[in-house]
């Protein structure tokens, strides 16, 4: 701890994402990216946008790219905020529509970025616990609070609540912002964006990170109310005006443009997902299920965190929480077919099973 940060760098505990170790070529099934690539149309945009043009700054209201996304939502852009990955639209609303005064709720098992932000932010938080199914608890999201945030489907469980229970949610709470980060939403849940136009307090956020196989370009959004939209502009133009790059704002308009592509290789993924799953369930490992692109898992006898050195050790890379009551968990993301086989094949090999 260095003398010179201060007290409120001091209390931080930092994000920790997943490795991306170097140290030779593993199985990346670690940090839920797609295992197929841009459309093509995507990677010819940004081809094209590498040009004398980026001496300029891009455009900082990233028009072409929310009127892109204003026909593909059915909304207006007045509707739509963008900024640089969904994690740098989350932090923003953080800090946009929380109040120390009210505590804010998420969900005890959940993205750990939330418990970030809210430290960053000087917040109170309400920590809601899953059911022993590592279900939403949808009543006690219904009391009085601060703000609310909830992933569906959730991270790091897959499992995704219904649109009727998040409706139930933003009837309950109509004094404050409801967000709904939809990261994973295009892997078998049902988007809330159709809500939007009855409920002024709901955001959803959303990502070209996973879906749209552009997590190295990170552009994310959100979606709602204009006034909502209005709030997260005034925040990003006192930090920062210009978040995304011009290469990445093409490529973004291409991706919402050629979304059949992505329809298909998602396909491809809940196709491999349930595969997976039944192989798993075959070896005698417990799955909760998932609306994502991963899976989260656990063995009767062999503990997880075994399982997670073992599976690096052979060149198979998963994620491990060492978290109250999912230590003994996996989130593995779902890659093509030929490293789900690898992924089994290894694992088999771990729990003595020919």
């Amino acid at each position: 701890m260095s003398k010179y940060w201060n007290e409120r760098i001091q209390k931080l505990e930092p994000y920790v994402p997943g490795e991306q170790p170097k140290d030779k070529r593993y199985v990346k099934l670690n940090t839920n990216e797609n295992p197929y690539p841009p459309s093509p149309k995507v990677l010819q945009a940004i081809r094209d946008a590498a040009n004398d043009q980026l001496r300029l700054y891009p455009d900082p209201n990233t028009d072409d790219l929310r009127e892109t996304l204003a026909e593909a939502t059915g909304l207006t852009s007045d509707h739509i905020f963008v900024g640089n990955g969904s994690d740098e639209v989350l932090a923003f609303s953080f800090m946009s529509f929380f109040s120390s005064d009210r505590p804010v709720m998420f969900a005890d098992i959940t993205y750990s970025f939330y418990k970030v932000y809210a430290n960053l932010c000087s917040l109170e938080t309400n920590v809601i616990p899953l059911d022993d199914e590592f279900k939403i608890p949808v009543d006690a999201f219904c009391e009085p609070n601060g703000g609310i945030i909830i992933p569906n489907p959730n991270a790091p469980t897959g499992q995704a609540i219904s649109i009727d229970s998040i409706r139930k949610i933003l009837d309950a709470n109509a004094e404050s912002v409801v967000i709904i980060d939809e990261a994973y939403v295009n892997f078998g849940a049902e988007s809330v964006v159709p809500l939007i136009k009855d409920y002024p307090n709901l955001l959803v956020v959303q990502t070209l990170s996973k879906y749209s196989s552009l997590a190295g370009i990170r552009v994310g959004f959100a979606l709602g109310n204009p006034e909502l939209i209005d709030g997260l502009n005034r925040l990003k133009n006192s930090i920062n005006s210009y978040t995304i790059d011009r290469m990445a704002l093409a490529g973004a308009k291409a991706a919402i443009e050629d979304d059949l592509y992505y329809k298909q290789m998602a396909d491809k993924i809940i196709t491999t997902r349930q595969n997976t799953i039944n192989s798993l369930l075959d070896l005698g490992f417990k799955v909760i299920p998932s609306q994502s692109n991963f899976i989260f898992i656990t063995h009767p006898s062999i503990q997880a965190e075994t399982l997670f050195h073992d599976l690096k050790n052979k060149g198979i890379l998963v994620r491990y929480f060492n978290q109250p009551r999912i230590s003994n968990y996996l989130r593995v993301t779902i890659g093509t077919d030929d490293e789900m086989n690898q992924f089994l094949k290894v694992l088999k090999g771990i729990i003595n099973i020919e």
